[in-house]
């Protein structure tokens, strides 16, 4: 029997997640799946906790995007391989579609990624994207903090549902958009913006020879490479995950971003900025553009919740306290 929410040892689960024990992993993020009104406020226990015993910069979240097909799962279990070679402990969260009859993860992706069950330094969680636009579920900004408090690299893997498929780098410190070779996806991408959302690019399948050089060529060609985000120029990789060919460059270039951050310290602050843009999204979703408006507007509450040291939870309850009053608000 699963132990009640109730009865849990919050400050404990938390001390042991941040140890990196499975067991505990996995009750952490099943407490912040329950919906249920006493299990999110254990879950807004154990994010404060988590938040209290690790600092606010931990770790590395990368983001793995790209449409179906294009190798994502494969690239990353040959990254993972790599990770662990250096030492680096690593968690994934792979966004898998959602069965149209129990609304559960296919879990596609934890069976592709051929991982060592035995190896306590990889940790694998299939979820549902549950029908959300944007190739991610509510829970995986929450799930992502639990994953960057127990590991060296927490990575998330989207769904890949196409051109929509951008909130990925609403969340992660660096996006890695995984490119088709000859599928014509590059034309259509770039009409759709979304190759100006990754930090780093990367064809895959190389060993498919003329057709990948082409689509590198193409991307290369037409990628703006100075990235929005400042001072980071986007680079076009190219590498195979089945003859194991780039997968170090790769590694390389994902952690030269991740440098690249935190030199110019601006991490910490890109992640209270998610923070922020998870807490608006939830409760746009609730109370539509009518309830942002009586908070102010958008820029109203993000800064608000920039100003804001609560916890996660805790800062979307309180503005929905606002909105719905205490007597009608019940969870979160």
């Amino acid at each position: 029997m699963p132990q009640p929410a109730s009865s849990l040892d919050i400050t404990g689960l938390a001390e042991a997640v941040c140890r990196g024990e499975r067991a505990a992993l996995a009750r952490a993020l099943n407490l912040l799946d329950d919906q249920r009104s006493h299990s999110r406020e254990q879950a807004s226990a154990l994010l404060r906790q988590l938040e209290a015993q690790q600092p606010g910069d931990k770790g590395h979240l990368i983001g793995m995007t790209g449409p179906p097909g294009a190798g994502k799962s494969s690239l990353t279990a040959a990254l993972i391989s790599v990770w662990r070679q250096r030492g680096l402990r690593v968690g994934v969260l792979a966004v898998d579609p959602s069965s149209p009859i129990s609304g559960g993860a296919l879990l596609g992706d934890r069976l592709r990624m051929k991982t060592s069950a035995d190896d306590d330094g990889v940790f694998i969680r299939s979820l549902a994207c549950r029908g959300e636009f944007g190739g991610l579920s509510a829970e995986v900004w929450p799930m992502s903090l639990v994953m960057l408090a127990a590991f060296d690299i927490a990575m998330i893997e989207t769904v890949g549902v196409g051109q929509r498929e951008i909130d990925v780098s609403r969340i992660c410190d660096t996006t890695c958009y995984v490119a088709q070779p000859g599928s014509g996806d590059s034309v259509q991408f770039l009409k759709a913006g979304i190759l100006e959302v990754p930090h780093v690019l990367v064809v895959n399948k190389e060993d498919m020879g003329a057709v990948a050089r082409r689509t590198l060529a193409e991307l290369g060609t037409a990628l703006s490479r100075g990235h929005a985000d400042g001072n980071w120029e986007v680079p076009v990789l190219s590498a195979s995950a089945t003859s194991g060919t780039g997968i170090e460059a790769l590694a390389d270039t994902l952690a030269k971003h991740r440098s690249t951050l935190q030199l110019s310290q601006c991490l910490l602050t890109r992640r209270k900025r998610y923070r922020a843009q998870w807490i608006l999204k939830r409760l746009q979703d609730e109370f539509g553009s009518h309830g942002i408006g009586q908070l102010g507007g958008e820029q109203a509450v993000l800064e608000r919740l920039a100003q804001d040291n609560t916890s996660l939870f805790e800062g979307l309850q309180g503005l929905r306290q606002l909105l719905l009053g205490p007597a009608l608000n019940k969870q979160i």
